[in-house]
Order: C-alpha cells, then sequence, then structure tokens
C-alpha cells in the first residue's frame, strides 16, 4: 500500500527557511516522479517543484532561484529547501507520488509565512 507523508512546515518570518520532507513508500518499483504542490485559501492547487527519478526537475517562475527539490532514493524521500520566503508562499504544500500504478497525495502539510 502506497504511503506518503509531508513533514517540516510551520510557522517562519520573511526572508527564512524551512525545509520540508516527503516520504514515500509502498512502490515496488519506486516512482518516477514525486511534486511538491501547494494550495493557498480560495486557490487552486498548483505545482511549486518536481523532481523525476532520473533526478531531472522542474520549477514554478515564482520559486526559482528561492527553493530546491531533492531527493535521497535510499530513504525514498524528497526534500523541498526553501529560501528566502514570503507572505505569497503561505499554503498548504502537499506532496504527490506517481508510478505506474497512479498518483498519490500526502494529507499536506501548513507553510504560514508571516511577520
Amino acid at each position: 500500500q502506497v504511503q506518503v507523508v509531508e513533514s517540516g512546515g510551520g510557522l517562519v518570518q520573511p526572508g527564512g527557511s524551512l525545509r520540508l520532507s516527503c516520504a514515500a513508500s509502498g512502490s515496488s518499483y519506486g516512482f518516477y516522479a514525486i511534486g511538491w504542490y501547494r494550495q493557498a485559501p480560495g486557490n487552486k492547487r498548483d505545482m511549486v517543484a518536481l523532481i523525476t527519478s532520473g533526478s531531472s526537475t522542474n520549477y514554478a517562475d515564482s520559486v526559482k532561484g528561492r527553493f530546491t527539490i531533492s531527493r535521497d532514493n535510499a530513504k525514498n524521500t524528497v526534500y523541498l529547501q526553501m529560501n528566502s520566503l514570503k507572505p505569497e508562499d503561505t499554503a498548504v504544500y502537499y506532496c504527490r507520488a506517481t508510478n505506474t500504478g497512479g498518483v498519490y497525495w500526502g494529507p499536506g502539510t501548513q507553510v504560514t509565512v508571516s511577520s
């Protein structure tokens, strides 16, 4: 059974940093893509960053140069390092893992950027 669990959210001041972790398990052949998405109240869920099994990455324009996605295949964990955080980064951040069987979402973790 596939499980996807996020951790690392919290409250941070503008300009600060946070690192989110996504632990994905239960896939016999691994996940060929794992991504971070976010959703603020009243908004749709948007892609923030994506990494493939070959470590190719893709970022939303709004986070390029500030966020970095990486993966530790041995731990089946993907990280999102978020620097220079802005109030507009406030949202629930979700991890999405994709394998040949489908798409799996975690429950989300809240990130609040506020002074």
